[in-house]
């Protein structure tokens, strides 16, 4: 079982989503990043992340799976968007996409997400809705949602 395979059903079973990870160049560090399944109230602590490190440096042990070091985070707040389950997650949401082919012109774009129907993701892009197939889709972000407060 690769290292993927092994995440997508280990971490269900911690309660966290795998969102994506990734090993260095030369393999001596692994990346996972983590989310909470949708409909939950918190996001990702810094103790869901040691929980999930500590279970996780076990497993690989037992799996023979050779690394140096392991890192465990949440997917910050520009949260790339990889299945088709994320798009319809956040619908209503913005996002910045790059794209396989260019649509009008253009590769990258910023978007509403608008939802998800059957393998294409719906969006809305100056006031013109799109339907996009997924794996047209090369790369997909959040765009980050910073609520400032005025100064008392």
């Amino acid at each position: 079982m690769n290292i993927g395979d092994l995440l997508e059903t280990t971490l269900p079973g911690l309660g966290f989503d795998l969102v994506d990870w990734e090993m260095s160049p030369k393999g001596r560090t692994i990346r996972v990043f983590i989310d909470t399944p949708a409909g939950a109230e918190a996001g990702v602590t810094v103790d869901d992340c040691a929980t999930v490190s500590h279970h996780l440096s076990r497993l690989f042990t037992v799996e023979n799976i050779d690394y140096d070091r392991l890192e465990v985070s949440s997917p910050g707040l520009d949260r790339p968007l990889k299945k088709l389950t994320d798009f319809a997650r956040f619908a209503g949401f913005e996002a910045q996409l790059t794209l396989r082919e260019p649509i009008e012109a253009s590769r990258k774009m910023k978007v509403l997400l608008c939802g998800v129907e059957g393998d294409c993701v719906l969006v809305e892009r100056a006031g013109a809705a799109l339907a996009i197939e997924h794996h047209q889709i090369e790369r997909a972000r959040l765009v980050p949602q910073i609520e400032w407060r005025k100064a008392k």
